[in-house]
């Protein structure tokens, strides 16, 4: 006789996880965790936090972290973040990386990037990069260009790239485009796409654009970029069309990013029909 799969509800879940559907791994989870399947609530805050469902995210993991199980802090800081409650955000980060989860430290950094606090999110996040956190270094570097610190930048570039870690051969790349190294930029951009950095054709794009005014280059990447599905893909190809003067083309890409909650290219498609984004 067949033995019974165990956590049968996990497993589905799992699957629609890995399937990339995850609203409705959501459902399945939710169920899984009702029934006490032991291995859900961590696949359940995987589903809220691919889905985007930020808010039932955060309704659901802040009793938890309340009662004391700390590995949804990071979580719950980070669905917090998306939702605006910065505040309680910062307070959960800041506990998860008391409580030894490194990787919260990015997150941590990025929020305090985007209240202006430059200087303590490159703080935390040179601390997790000594840690040796794998996404921190490109982060730092990332925070330090913004800053206007080239020295500082190059300085860490430099100490952690390292072609098992795409994104830091991506970040020295930057580097030596702010340094107008752009031959060797141009050499390391193309070996951090080759590597499968997170954001490369993107990066390459805008650095053929705006260093090479390469404009067919540039389309390329952006296109590389689509296929391989980096973050904001849509609308930076959507807003390369409008800067060519093709709003019409434009718009199919900007309308993809405003569907997923690109709040920039909403109210961008919003001025194309002639209207004002500040109007309700």
């Amino acid at each position: 006789m067949t033995s019974l799969p165990v956590e049968p509800l996990a497993a589905e879940g799992a699957a629609l996880l890995e399937a990339g559907r995850p609203l409705e791994a959501v459902d399945v989870l939710r169920q899984a965790v009702a029934t006490g399947e032991q291995s859900a609530p961590d696949l359940l805050v995987r589903a809220y936090l691919d889905s985007g469902s930020w808010h039932a995210a955060a309704e659901w993991l802040t009793p938890l972290v309340a009662q004391g199980h700390v590995r949804f802090a990071g979580p719950l800081g980070v669905a917090l973040s998306e939702i605006g409650d910065r505040e309680r955000a910062e307070d959960a980060l800041r506990l998860a990386i008391h409580s030894g989860e490194i990787a919260a430290a990015n997150d941590l950094g990025i929020l305090l990037r985007d209240e202006g606090r430059l200087a303590e999110g490159i703080l935390v996040l040179a601390r997790a990069a000594e840690e040796g956190d794998p996404l921190a270094p490109a982060n730092l570097v990332a925070l330090q260009l913004e800053a206007g610190d080239l020295l500082a930048a190059a300085e860490a570039a430099e100490v952690y790239v390292d072609p098992a870690r795409p994104d830091t051969v991506l970040a020295l790349a930057e580097v030596r485009a702010a340094q107008a190294r752009l031959d060797e930029a141009e050499v390391l951009f193309r070996e951090a796409g080759e590597l499968g950095a997170l954001r490369a054709h993107t990066a390459f794009g805008q650095f053929l654009l705006a260093a090479r005014g390469d404009v067919l280059g540039a389309q390329a990447e952006f296109a590389e970029a689509r296929r391989h599905a980096e973050p904001g893909w849509a609308y930076t190809m959507g807003r390369f069309l409008l800067d060519v003067g093709r709003p019409d083309d434009a718009r199919e890409f900007l309308q993809v990013a405003a569907d997923t909650g690109d709040r920039v290219a909403a109210d961008i498609l919003v001025e194309l029909d002639g209207l004002d984004p500040a109007d309700d």
